[in-house]
């Protein structure tokens, strides 16, 4: 007999990014360091029929990666996508659709969902849209058929074709026809 409820498992790469700052008192200071996802957010989640696997490819601030970071990160969504299991990106919201194009670019349609999320603010603010851009996007990378999405804000956008806005503050989709 069939599992009417089966269990489907997500696998989370985190980067970095606004989504994974935390602040450090001695310092004064809000940095990337090690990942906070796990403890932080993944936790708290109520996901009874999703197993999360989690794996850091980078801990940085998406202005400060070049084509290397992101050959890493398309490495790790190849290697990844083996798992036959769909896959959500944490990344930083300042460049996390270059680094999706970057992706889709050098692997073409990937044999599953890869769902690019991040975050306005970090998730430790209590005004964080953290939350709520995982929730989307693991949800996402479940439902959409295999390619490169960004997941943000309650929309779902194809890659290529996205770009964030910065004057609203958050991402929307292109022109057919325009250029990032």
């Amino acid at each position: 007999m069939t599992d009417p409820n089966p269990t489907t498992t997500v696998r989370v790469l985190t980067t970095g990014g606004t989504i994974e700052k935390s602040y450090c008192e001695e310092e004064g200071t809000l940095k990337n360091r090690a990942s906070i996802i796990r403890e932080g957010l993944i936790a708290g989640l109520r996901l009874p029929y999703t197993c999360l696997e989690l794996d850091s490819i980078l801990n940085k601030d998406s202005l400060e990666m070049d084509d290397s970071d992101r050959a890493l990160i398309a490495d790790a969504i190849q290697a990844t996508a083996g798992h036959g299991d769909p896959i959500v990106v944490l990344h930083g919201t300042d460049t996390m659709s270059n680094s999706a194009e970057y992706c889709y670019r050098k692997l073409g349609t990937p044999p599953v969902p890869v769902v690019f999320t991040g975050a306005m603010k970090p998730m430790g603010f209590i005004d964080s849209d953290a939350r709520q851009n995982v929730i989307e996007a693991l949800l996402a990378a479940r439902l959409m058929a295999p390619g490169f999405y960004i997941a943000f804000h309650n929309r779902v956008f194809p890659i290529p074709g996205a770009r964030k806005n910065r004057d609203e503050g958050t991402f929307e989709a292109l022109d057919p026809g325009s250029e990032s």
